[in-house]
C-alpha cells in the first residue's frame, strides 16, 4: 500500500510554507504596495509564483487539471525537489537505471543521498531480476526512469514500468523529456491510476524552449502541493512563463516542427549507414542518435577541428557518440565531414 505521507520526510511534512505577497492578494488590478517592489520598469513586478494561466493552457493541451500540474525551473528543479522532500541525507537511498540522463546521480551527490545505479541490458531494457532485489529496502524512496532514455533513445518497457509502478512502494519519477518525438503513449494519463507517480516534461525539446528554463511535472493533487511547498515562492520567471504561454499557442508549427525533426532523423540514419566509421546506429524515440564509431574519441576530435559539436558518450557506452538531429544543413554538414575523414 503506497503511503505518501509517510514517504515525506518529517521536517517537510511539518514546513510550513513560505507565503509571498502575490499568495494573499491574487488580483491582477490595483496599487500594489505589498511587495516592496519598484513601482518603476516593465518586469518590476513578481510574477504568478503558480503559473496559473500556464498551467490553463497546458492543462487544456494535455487533459490534465491545473492542480495536478507543476511547473519548474526546468526538470532539474523537480528533480532536485523530489530529492529535498523524500530522501534524508545519509540515510536514504535512490535508484537510477543506467546508462541514462546523469542529473540524477549529480542531485543525489549534491543532496548526500546514495544512488543505487542497475545497468539496463544489452537492448537498454529494464533488468528487473535485478530490481527485484532491492524493492524491500525501505530506504529506497525514489526511483528514476527516463523514457525515451537518454543517451540510448529507446523508450522502456510499458509491461516493465507497469510491474516497477506496482510493486514499488516508493515514488517513480518517469522523465519524459523526449515524449514528443516517440510514438508511446505519454505516461502522464496515467497518473490517476497510481499514486506514486510523477511524470515530468519539459519545454527545451519539441517546444524550443531551451533557454527559457521550463520544466513540468504531472502527479495526483497531492503529490503537487507537496512540490508547490517546497519550491522557491517565484521559481519561474514571468519572461519565461509568457514565451510558454506564446508556444502554447502556436501548437501547429510546434507539430511541423517535430514532423521535420523526425524526418531528418530517418534521413540522417540512412546516411550514417553508410559510413565506413560508423559501426552501428542504435534506434532512437527521441531527437537524438546513439551511434557507435570505430573509434568514438577520434571521430569527436576530428569532428570538433571542424566546428561541429556532437556529445562523446564513449564513457557511458562504449565507443559512442550522440548526435543530436540538427537542421537539413547542420545534417548534411555532419555527414560531408564524417564521409571525408581519414581515420
Amino acid at each position: 500500500m503506497f503511503d505518501l505521507q509517510a514517504l515525506i520526510r518529517p521536517n517537510i511534512r511539518d514546513l510550513k510554507p513560505y507565503t509571498s505577497a502575490r499568495d494573499e492578494y491574487t488580483g491582477s488590478e490595483g496599487v500594489f504596495l505589498d511587495a516592496n517592489e519598484n513601482p518603476f520598469g516593465t518586469l518590476n513586478r513578481y510574477p504568478d509564483p503558480y503559473q496559473k494561466k500556464l498551467k490553463e493552457r497546458i492543462a487544456e493541451l494535455k487533459g490534465i487539471p491545473a492542480n495536478q500540474i507543476f511547473v519548474g525551473n526546468g526538470s532539474d528543479e523537480v528533480i532536485d525537489l523530489a530529492y529535498r522532500i523524500f530522501c534524508t541525507p545519509r540515510k536514504d537511498k535512490v535508484v537510477t537505471f543506467t546508462p541514462t540522463y546523469g542529473m540524477y546521480a549529480v542531485s543525489a551527490a549534491i543532496n548526500d543521498v546514495e544512488l543505487i545505479e542497475v545497468p539496463l541490458n544489452e537492448e537498454f531494457q529494464l533488468d528487473l531480476s535485478s530490481f527485484n532485489e532491492l524493492i524491500e529496502d525501505n530506504a529506497i524512496k525514489l526511483l528514476f526512469l527516463c523514457s525515451p532514455n537518454n543517451p540510448t533513445g529507446n523508450t522502456l518497457s510499458r509491461r516493465s514500468i507497469e510491474k516497477i509502478l506496482a510493486d514499488f512502494r516508493g515514488v517513480v519519477m518517469i522523465d519524459e523529456a523526449y515524449i514528443d518525438f516517440s510514438s508511446a503513449e505519454s505516461w502522464s494519463q496515467e497518473i490517476n491510476n497510481y499514486p506514486n507517480l510523477v511524470v515530468m516534461q519539459t519545454f527545451s525539446k519539441a517546444w524550443g524552449l531551451a533557454a527559457a528554463r521550463l520544466g513540468v511535472a504531472f502527479a495526483s493533487k497531492e503529490m503537487i502541493n507537496i512540490f508547490n511547498n517546497v519550491k522557491p515562492p517565484y521559481n519561474v520567471s514571468k519572461p519565461n512563463q509568457d514565451e510558454a504561454i506564446r508556444a502554447l499557442g502556436a501548437v501547429k508549427q510546434i507539430e511541423e516542427n517535430i514532423k521535420i525533426i523526425l524526418g531528418q532523423r530517418t534521413l540522417l540514419v540512412e546516411e550514417l549507414q553508410k559510413i565506413d566509421l560508423v559501426k552501428k546506429v542504435y534506434p532512437s524515440d527521441a531527437n537524438f542518435l546513439l551511434v557507435e564509431m570505430t573509434d568514438a574519441n577520434e571521430v569527436y576530435e576530428k569532428l570538433i577541428e571542424e566546428r561541429i559539436i556532437v556529445r562523446n558518450r564513449h564513457g557511458l557506452v562504449r565507443n559512442c557518440l550522440r548526435i543530436t538531429v540538427g537542421s537539413e544543413e547542420e545534417n548534411r554538414k555532419l555527414i560531408l565531414a564524417l564521409k571525408n575523414f581519414n581515420l
